[in-house]
């Protein structure tokens, strides 16, 4: 079966929607963040995995920077550490400051640049659609973890559903 050329081009998901669906992710993740009492944030621990505070290093090492890096094409290692004095508000700062990164870099992305190939930080090869799927589904699964601990130290995580 031939596929015509309106079939190739149909969107499913705008680049806008596509933000705003990562964009929700990210004040879900946020909202976590804020519920962990400051000490659970940076010591916290269940069957060796590491702090959220360490979790949410690695999603600020990957979110902004790699939207940054598609944006611009300049690569740049990844980081994952962050100053931050053993403090959540600063991690907090350090967040709102890459969700405005990624709107601001997100808007120099052209529509036809999600099926280009990339290789994100230098190491990660792929197209710009799936790197950023990447990223989601990374905060995701981190997210997760976030939620476990929160019920272990008894508290009551926001709805995962109220993006």
């Amino acid at each position: 079966m031939e596929t015509t050329t309106a079939e190739k081009t149909h969107e499913v998901i705008t680049s806008s929607e596509l933000l705003n669906h990562f964009q929700g992710h990210r004040g879900l993740t946020r909202r976590i963040i804020e519920a962990f009492p400051e000490d659970a944030f940076f010591n916290h621990r269940i069957g060796g995995m590491r702090p959220f505070a360490e979790m949410v290093m690695e999603l600020l090492g990957i979110a902004a920077p790699g939207i940054k890096e598609i944006a611009t094409g300049k690569t740049a290692p990844l980081n994952e550490h962050f100053e931050h004095g053993n403090k959540k508000a600063e991690l907090l700062e350090l967040w709102d400051k890459a969700t405005e990164e990624i709107n601001t870099y997100w808007a120099q992305i052209k529509p036809e640049d999600f099926q280009k190939s990339i290789k994100i930080f230098g190491q990660y090869e792929g197209t710009v659609w799936s790197s950023i799927f990447y990223f989601i589904d990374n905060e995701i699964h981190h997210r997760g973890q976030g939620y476990v601990y929160l019920r272990s130290l008894g508290i009551e995580p926001p709805a995962f559903y109220e993006r």
